[in-house]
């Protein structure tokens, strides 16, 4: 059987939330044409993640709520195209708004939505309210089930994000995205890949948008195979930095052969020892002031 093919939609946003949408469906029409099975969008497309030269009375106005005509679009599509979609969204959510990505299958069904747990409060997105939890789905796809959760671009900063998926089951994460990505960002995704023994696809806009860069990846997790020596680049796609329509290839059936064997992921956790982590408040070595992320 081939492989899941993830499309990473690494576009420029378009101005407005109308325009943005045509702009979506046209590339998901044609990431089918390229034979996706999952088309993922960069982060907060409905406002192009418009949000840091504006005031946040200005860009909250932007926001849309999760069964808008903005998401419903992309539902029916998913089930016109035969392929799932990752769409992403400034949801207005109760009496705030939210980092969002709404997760649709083949036929149409929401199977995931998904807010952002690590909100930027140094920036703009302190004015956002935080998901609550992570979640994973089982995702029918033409090459068969996946389970896939989600995690949004400073989510990756934390190991906990993609550990919680793992534990929960996750063989894939969707990780739509808007930073500059360098040499230390995409070592936090090998190394979330790598730890947990899954696979983490990224969509980060590209270089024509602010403080953007391209260099959308996937990493596959799987960092040995028994006929090779030493360990493998688990990386089979990185986009360049302009605008354009990424296709990678998922071997789902190699990573769960890998993890019926291999050390890392849930193996040997001693989680007795790990209280720490739970607790709600630690004292910080150091408090850093200024950050860029």
């Amino acid at each position: 059987m081939d492989g899941l093919k993830i499309a990473l939609l690494q576009i420029s946003p378009c101005g407005s939330l109308e325009k943005n949408l045509e702009k979506g469906i046209q590339c998901c029409r044609q990431a089918k044409e390229m034979g996706a099975d999952i088309a993922l969008f960069p982060e907060m497309w409905s406002c192009g993640y418009d949000i840091c030269s504006r005031s946040a009375y200005e860009w909250t106005k932007d926001a849309v709520p999760a069964d808008s005509v903005f998401a419903e679009r992309f539902r029916v599509l998913a089930g016109e195209l035969d392929m799932a979609i990752g769409i992403t969204l400034l949801e207005k959510y109760g009496g705030g708004v939210r980092n969002t990505m709404i997760l649709y299958d083949r036929h149409g069904e929401k199977k995931l939505t998904y807010a952002k747990v690590h909100t930027c409060d140094f920036s703009a997105e302190r004015y956002l309210t935080p998901g609550e939890a992570f979640y994973v789905t089982d995702l029918d796809t033409a090459r068969g089930t996946v389970r896939v959760g989600s995690m949004i671009c400073y989510d990756r900063e934390f190991p906990e994000s993609a550990r919680i998926l793992m534990l929960k089951g996750a063989e894939l994460i969707l990780v739509p995205n808007a930073c500059p990505m360098e040499i230390n960002r995409l070592s936090q995704l090998r190394a979330r890949a790598y730890e947990n023994m899954l696979a983490v696809a990224t969509c980060n806009y590209p270089e024509n948008v602010p403080d953007c860069n391209g260099r959308s990846t996937v990493f596959d997790g799987v960092a040995y195979l028994p006929d090779m020596e030493g360990s493998r680049d688990m990386c089979i796609l990185e986009a360049g930095c302009g605008e354009g329509i990424y296709i990678a290839e998922l071997d789902l059936e190699q990573l769960r052969d890998y993890r019926k064997s291999e050390v890392h992921g849930n193996a040997y956790r001693h989680p007795q020892r790990y209280e720490i982590l739970t607790e709600t408040k630690v004292e910080e070595p150091f408090i850093r002031e200024d950050s860029r992320r």
